[in-house]
C-alpha cells in the first residue's frame, strides 16, 4: 500500500512520522512522488478547511482587517499568479542558510495565504480573547522582506548564535501581539540545512512541525488558543458548525 492510500485511509500522523524518518531519502525518485501526491491532498484539505472557517467566521460577523491593502493583511487568498517566480526568489534568497521546506512551498502553492487575526485597530472587544487565529503570511510579502539587505545580516546573527543556531522565516504574529498586546518572538518556520519534507515551527506554544501546527490549528477551528479556561471564551456554538466539516490532516 502507498503512502497516499494509507493517508487516505486514516493513517494520516502515522504517514507523515514515516515520510519524516525517510530522512534525505524521502527525495529519492521512488519515494517523492508518492510523498508529493501525500502532500497535495494534505494542502488541498488545508486549503478547503480554511475556506469552511472563513464562511462561517463572516457569518457571525467576525471582524477581519477592515479594507486590507496588501495580501498578508487579507483574511484569505488564494495563490497568487507569481508563485513560482517567488518561490523561485525565495529558494535564492536563503540559499545561503539552507533550504525552504517542501511543506510551505506547498502551502503557497495549493492553499495561498490566511490572516484570521481581529481587526483591533477597529474595535479593541475581541469575540474571542488569546485565541490566536491562523495566520500564515503571504508569499509576496516574505519575499519582500527576505531580499532586503538587512534580512541577511540579521539571520546570519542568528546562525553564529550559539543558543539559537538557526535559520528562519517568520510568518506569523504571536498569539500576545495578535491581541495587540506586547509579545514575544514571533512564528516562524525554520529553514534547514538539508532539503526537508517539513521542519520546526519557532516560537510557537505547541513545539511542533509546520504540519503539525496546522492540524492542531484545526482540531480548534483555526484558533488554537481559543480554549484556554481561564479566557472563558464563547466558541461552542462556532465549534458546533465548523468542526464536523473539517477534514483531518
Amino acid at each position: 500500500m502507498t503512502l497516499y492510500d494509507r493517508y487516505i485511509n486514516g493513517q494520516r500522523k502515522e504517514v507523515y512520522q514515516d515520510i519524516y524518518a525517510l530522512g534525505q531519502d524521502a527525495f529519492l525518485p521512488e519515494n517523492l512522488a508518492d510523498i508529493e501526491k501525500v502532500m497535495t491532498e494534505t494542502f488541498q484539505r488545508v486549503a478547503y478547511n480554511l475556506d469552511i472557517i472563513y464562511a462561517e467566521l463572516k457569518n457571525v460577523n467576525y471582524l477581519f482587517k477592515t479594507e486590507p491593502k496588501y495580501n498578508f493583511e487579507k483574511p484569505l487568498h488564494k495563490p497568487l499568479p507569481e508563485t513560482g517566480s517567488l518561490l523561485d526568489e525565495l529558494d535564492n534568497a536563503v540559499k545561503p542558510f539552507g533550504f525552504v521546506p517542501l511543506s510551505l512551498k506547498h502551502f503557497y502553492k495549493i492553499v495561498g495565504g490566511v490572516n484570521f487575526a481581529w481587526d483591533y485597530e477597529n474595535n479593541e472587544n475581541f469575540m474571542w480573547k488569546m485565541a490566536d487565529p491562523i495566520q500564515i503570511a503571504s508569499l509576496d510579502a516574505v519575499v519582500e522582506t527576505v531580499t532586503e539587505k538587512s534580512w541577511r545580516e540579521d539571520i546570519q546573527q542568528y546562525v553564529d548564535d550559539e543558543t539559537s543556531g538557526t535559520a528562519f522565516l517568520d510568518l506569523a504574529a504571536d498569539d500576545l501581539h495578535k491581541d495587540n498586546v506586547s509579545g514575544g518572538q514571533v512564528y516562524a518556520i525554520q529553514i534547514t540545512s538539508q532539503p526537508s519534507i517539513d521542519s520546526n515551527f519557532l516560537n510557537e506554544p505547541n513545539n511542533t512541525t509546520f504540519i503539525n501546527y496546522l492540524r492542531i490549528c484545526f482540531e480548534y477551528c483555526g484558533f488554537p488558543g481559543i480554549a484556554r479556561p481561564e479566557m472563558k471564551n464563547d466558541y461552542q456554538a462556532f465549534f458546533d458548525k465548523v468542526k464536523s466539516r473539517l477534514k483531518p490532516i
